[in-house]
C-alpha cells in the first residue's frame, strides 16, 4: 500500500485561516493546510512550498513578503511575525533526526522537532537557512546566504555561516 501526502494543490477553504489579500503566485504548493493560519495581505512567491504538519502549525502573520523558491517545513511549527520579509530561496527547517541510536541508520531514527519564531518586523536575506528551535527577535535583518544555527537578539543584524551579530540596529520607534 502507498501513501502520499497529497500533490501540493489546495483550496483557500482548507486552510486553518486565512486573511484577505492573500496572493500565491503560480507553482506554490501547500501541504497539510489544515494546520496553516495566514493573515491579511501577504504575498508567497512563485514555486515556494508550505509544508504544514499533520500535527503543530505554520503561523504567517499580517504583510509578511516570502519569495520564489522557498521551503517551509512546518513539523516542530513556524510562527512568522507581522510586516516580515522573507527573500527568495529561504529554508526554514523545524526537525532533525536523533543521532544517539548508532544501530540504524540515521533517518530510521526518531525526530526531534523544535519551533522556529520570526518575530515582527524581520527581513531575512535570499538563500537563508534557518535551522530548528531559532527564534529571530523584532526588527531583525539576517543577511543573505547565513545559515541561522542560534536566537538573534531584536533589532540587530546577523550573517554568515553560521550566522553571527555585526551590529546592532538603532531602534527610533515602535513597528507600526
Amino acid at each position: 500500500m502507498h501513501k502520499t501526502h497529497g500533490n501540493g494543490t489546495f483550496r483557500l477553504k482548507d486552510f486553518k485561516k486565512i486573511g484577505e489579500n492573500v496572493i500565491f503566485e503560480d507553482g506554490v504548493r501547500v501541504f497539510h493546510p489544515e494546520n496553516i493560519t495566514i493573515g491579511n495581505n501577504v504575498y508567497i512567491g512563485h514555486n515556494t512550498y508550505l509544508k504544514g504538519y499533520y500535527k503543530n502549525e505554520m503561523k504567517i502573520g499580517d504583510h509578511a513578503w516570502i519569495g520564489q523558491d522557498c521551503f517551509l517545513h512546518s513539523a516542530g511549527g513556524i510562527e512568522i511575525g507581522r510586516a516580515v520579509g522573507i527573500g527568495p530561496t529561504v529554508k526554514i527547517i523545524t526537525s532533525t533526526h536523533r543521532e544517539e541510536d548508532l544501530s540504524k541508520p540515521l533517518i530510521f531514527c526518531d525526530m526531534n522537532f523544535d519551533k522556529v519564531i520570526i518575530e515582527d518586523g524581520c527581513n531575512i536575506g535570499i538563500g537563508t537557512i534557518i535551522l530548528p528551535g531559532v527564534k529571530i527577535g523584532e526588527g531583525s535583518i539576517i543577511g543573505a546566504g547565513a545559515v541561522v544555527t542560534n536566537d538573534i537578539e531584536p533589532y540587530t543584524v546577523a550573517a554568515g555561516v553560521p550566522a553571527k551579530l555585526l551590529r546592532r540596529r538603532r531602534k527610533i520607534g515602535k513597528l507600526k
